[in-house]
């Protein structure tokens, strides 16, 4: 009989612990539900990247430069639905960014310009890590946002640099000039005094 009634309050106790631990996973979840709507809402606030071409040569460049005119076109287009949106368009957003080194037109393959290249892949790497995180820190990810657009600002102004430098005509004369300074076309002399110890 004993026995029962432990094996009874046992049981009793059993349920009551298991309700109360549903009942705080449950509030837990609910917890973080919330939190995840405030940061879903703190970064579909803010983001916001400039993507409209602020010069000519930027503008020319979506005509005749895949990567550039489908890494604007991803960049313009904000999710609306979800994080996991978020989440899809950052990983996305990264993999356009990477694909900014190929096919480079060839007066603009330049180390400035793909040293810009990385600098905006790198920002957009860092937002996709934020965002993938279980805590994901949105405060972070904000940040990056008007840093990216900086940064697309300083390329689209070095692309524009290299056009002005380029549309800059020489002075008669000033190509052979450089001709003269190109050590590399230095006629090479054999000198066989020159490998001699002098006594």
């Amino acid at each position: 009989m004993k026995n029962r009634i432990f094996l009874f309050f046992f049981l009793t106790l059993v349920l009551v612990s298991c309700r109360k631990d549903e009942a705080l996973q449950k509030l837990e979840q609910e917890r973080e539900a919330k939190k995840l709507e405030v940061v879903f809402e703190n970064i579909n606030r803010n983001w916001n990247f400039n993507t409209q071409p602020i010069n000519s040569t930027s503008q020319q460049l979506t005509q005749n430069w895949n990567e550039w005119r489908n890494f604007l076109k991803e960049l313009s287009q904000k999710p609306k639905s979800s994080i996991g949106a978020f989440q899809q368009k950052a990983k996305t957003m990264s993999k356009k960014a990477q694909e900014l080194n190929n096919n480079i037109p060839l007066t603009y393959n330049k180390p400035e310009v793909k040293s810009r290249i990385a600098s905006v892949a790198t920002k957009i790497n860092s937002i996709n890590l934020y965002i993938h995180l279980k805590m994901i820190p949105d405060d972070k990810i904000i940040k990056l946002i008007p840093e990216i657009n900086e940064e697309l600002r300083s390329l689209q102004n070095q692309l524009a640099e290299i056009d002005k430098k380029n549309n800059i005509k020489m002075e008669d004369g000033e190509a052979d000039m450089i001709k003269m300074l190109d050590t590399s076309r230095a006629i090479k002399t054999n000198n066989p005094d020159k490998d001699k110890i002098i006594k």
